[in-house]
């Protein structure tokens, strides 16, 4: 039925004619748009614009319900539809391509896992950061429907959550990451990710435990049921070693006897085999472990009996126990390195155990180093006025 659609008509005549399961009221203003109701659901109905494409198929494109949106907007929408069929566009066959991309969770499982697996020693830390946070909110969107507003209050909301800002901003690096990789892959022609602005971060932060705080976590490593962790995080402590390398570290590598653990390429963040000396502490911590001769791994989950991927949550228990809520796992590094010049080894020793391989990031010390040289020198001061305290030698 063909009818100047109105407002009025819109809100008291979308009735099915007697014995009819559906009608269509074609609008007399606008070629091409009517609405379709049904008798089950009578009084409202839905807009829709009919064409044809350019091999003359018939075309219909929903424009939306009548309770949604208003006469003057379907009429609107209609237009443009008109305008877009005459230069020999196709809305229906679009609207289908887009509903064709897949969602960032398929992509990130099917297509993104593998390739940071066989790339990045680091997958598992991208793995995590999409689990617990960009999961929730894009893994349902599919890829073109994510916009650089919604990624820009997405990195907002992580920041306020309470995270660093380093770590809202690796949220948005690994976003982007994706989606550089879906426009290598011919899945998606621009990046909704770009042109974020980085928060900016203070990455020469670093916490130092005092006396009373080291044997407060001492304590709590000790005596905690969480026996697996704390040998982890002890090791940690008595060796410097970056937490990757300590949760991939082998059996293989150990050599007890010459008190040396053997840092593997594909491990180091310089991508070079590293030595690491063990100390006593280190020594003990070896001792305590059951996993010689029995599994590849150094630290094995007793749970799932593979290594440990991440220690986060228990961590977040075992440093909230020992009264220090701040502390991270990295920082258990920079004491480490605190310890060493502290009791008197140079800052290239320090380099080259913690496996730096830009001499400037060791200098990130240099002021504990300083402190060092300056206790050296109150001992030689000391030694001079106790030798001005003798009795001078009688001159004849």
């Amino acid at each position: 039925m063909i009818v100047k659609l109105t407002e009025s008509f819109i809100s008291n005549g979308l009735q099915c004619s007697a014995g009819k399961r559906r009608e269509e009221f074609v609008d007399s203003v606008v070629p091409g748009m009517f609405i379709e109701v049904r008798a089950v659901s009578s009084g409202q109905g839905t807009y829709y614009f009919r064409y044809k494409d350019v091999n003359a198929h018939t075309q219909t494109k929903k424009l939306g319900r009548t309770a949604d949106i208003s006469l003057a907007e379907a009429r609107t929408q209609a237009k443009a539809l008109r305008a877009e069929v005459a230069l020999g566009g196709n809305p229906r066959a679009d609207e289908k391509a887009a509903k064709a991309v897949i969602t960032l969770d398929d992509f990130f499982n099917d297509h993104y896992l593998a390739y940071a697996k066989s790339h990045k020693r680091s997958w598992g830390r991208d793995e995590e950061l999409y689990r617990l946070r960009i999961k929730a909110v894009f893994g349902h969107k599919r890829l073109n429907q994510i916009t650089r507003l919604q990624v820009q209050n997405f990195h907002a909301s992580v920041l306020n959550e309470g995270l660093a800002a380093a770590s809202a901003n690796h949220h948005i690096k690994l976003i982007r990451r994706m989606f550089n990789l879906a426009i290598s892959w011919d899945m998606l022609e621009k990046n909704p990710a770009s042109r974020i602005q980085m928060f900016e971060e203070d990455n020469q932060e670093e916490r130092y435990m005092n006396d009373a705080q080291l044997g407060n976590l001492m304590e709590v490593l000790k005596t905690d049921s969480a026996r697996s962790v704390c040998l982890i995080t002890t090791f940690l402590l008595a060796t410097g070693c970056r937490l990757n390398e300590a949760l991939s570290a082998t059996w293989s590598q150990v050599d007890k006897d010459k008190r040396v653990f053997r840092v593997a390429a594909k491990n180091a963040k310089s991508k070079r085999m590293r030595p690491v000396p063990l100390n006593d502490h280190a020594i003990q911590v070896l001792e305590q472990l059951s996993t010689e001769g029995q599994y590849e791994h150094l630290f094995i989950n007793k749970k799932t009996k593979k290594p440990y991927v991440n220690i986060a949550k228990v961590w977040e228990r075992l440093r909230t126990k020992a009264g220090l809520p701040n502390l991270r796992l990295h920082d258990l590094r920079h004491q480490a390195a605190s310890h060493l010049i502290n009791s008197g080894s140079s800052l290239y020793i320090v380099q080259q155990i913690l496996g730096h391989s830009d001499p400037s990031v060791t200098q990130r010390y240099a002021h504990l180093s300083m402190k060092s040289l300056n206790d050296a020198s109150d001992n030689a001061s000391a030694i001079i006025k106790g030798a001005m305290k003798q009795e001078a030698p009688v001159v004849v």
